[in-house]
C-alpha cells in the first residue's frame, strides 16, 4: 500500500532530479555565457560548490541565483582551472590521434585517466577545502582520487552506464543529466571521503589522549616517591637544632 511516507520519499526523489536538471542547464548556460573554454569553469565550481553544499549540509536554496553567485565567487581562478584542465585534454586527444606506437597510446591513455581522476575531484577540492593555488588543488583533488580508487572506479563505472542507458533509451536525457549525473555521482563520493576527512583526526586524537594522561600520571607518582636529593637534605633542620 502506498502510504503518506513511500509518497514523500518520491517527492523528494523526483524534486532531486528535477534540481539535478535544472543545475545542468545553468552548468550550460554559464559555459555558453563565458564562450564555452572560459566559462565551463566557473561552471564546473559553481556546479561542485552547490552540490557540496547540498550533499554534506542538506542546503538546498534557490538555484539559479545561488547558482551566479558560486560562479562569481573565485574571480578568475575557477577560468585558470578550467583552462589547465582543457589544455591537457587537448594535448592528450591530439597524441591518442597522431601517436602511432602502442606503448605512447598507452601512455596516453594512462595519462588521460589521471586527468579525468583530477577533473572529477578538483572542484570539488576548491569548493570543500582549504587549499590555495592551482598546484596544492591539483595535487589535493590526485591525491583524493587515489586513496578512494575504488569509489572512483564505482563511480566512473556508474557515470559510464548511465551515459550507455541514456544513450540507448533515452537520448534527450543527455541535455538535461550529461553533467549533472557525474556531478553528482561524485559529489555523493566526495561527500564520503571529506566526512571521514574531518571525523578522522578527532578520533586519532581522542585516542592518544589516554595514553598521555597515564604518561603523565606515572611521571607524578615517580616524582612523590623520589628520595630527597642532597640540597634538600642539607636545607631540612635537625632535631634539637634551632631554625
Amino acid at each position: 500500500m502506498f502510504g503518506f511516507e513511500q509518497f514523500v520519499t518520491l517527492n523528494r526523489w523526483l524534486t532531486g532530479f528535477w534540481r539535478l536538471a535544472w543545475l545542468n542547464i545553468l552548468w550550460l548556460a554559464v559555459t555558453a555565457l563565458g564562450l564555452g573554454v572560459l566559462g565551463a569553469g566557473p561552471a564546473s565550481y559553481a556546479l561542485a560548490k552547490y552540490l557540496d553544499r547540498w550533499f554534506r549540509h542538506g542546503e538546498t536554496p534557490p538555484a539559479a541565483p545561488m547558482f551566479f553567485r558560486y560562479a562569481r565567487e573565485l574571480r578568475w581562478h575557477p577560468v585558470l582551472m578550467g583552462l589547465v584542465l582543457q589544455a591537457a585534454g587537448a594535448v592528450i586527444l591530439m597524441n591518442l590521434l597522431s601517436l602511432t606506437d602502442w606503448y605512447l597510446r598507452a601512455a596516453n591513455l594512462l595519462v588521460l585517466a589521471v586527468l579525468w581522476i583530477i577533473a572529477v575531484h578538483v572542484f570539488f577540492v576548491m569548493a570543500a577545502m582549504d587549499l590555495r593555488g592551482v598546484r596544492a588543488q591539483l595535487s589535493g583533488a590526485l591525491l583524493m582520487g587515489l586513496g578512494s580508487l575504488h569509489w572512483t572506479i564505482l563511480g566512473t563505472t556508474a557515470v559510464l552506464a548511465g551515459y550507455g542507458l541514456m544513450i540507448r533509451f533515452a537520448v534527450p536525457l543527455l541535455a538535461l543529466f550529461g553533467v549533472a549525473l557525474p556531478a553528482a555521482v561524485f559529489a555523493a563520493i566526495c561527500r564520503r571521503i571529506l566526512r571521514d576527512l574531518e571525523s578522522g583526526p578527532a578520533l586519532s586524537h581522542a585516542s592518544r589522549l589516554p595514553r598521555i594522561a597515564a604518561r603523565s600520571a606515572e611521571r607524578t607518582d615517580a616524582l612523590l616517591r623520589r628520595s630527597p636529593s642532597a640540597s634538600d637534605r642539607a636545607t631540612t633542620p635537625q632535631k634539637g637544632t634551632p631554625a
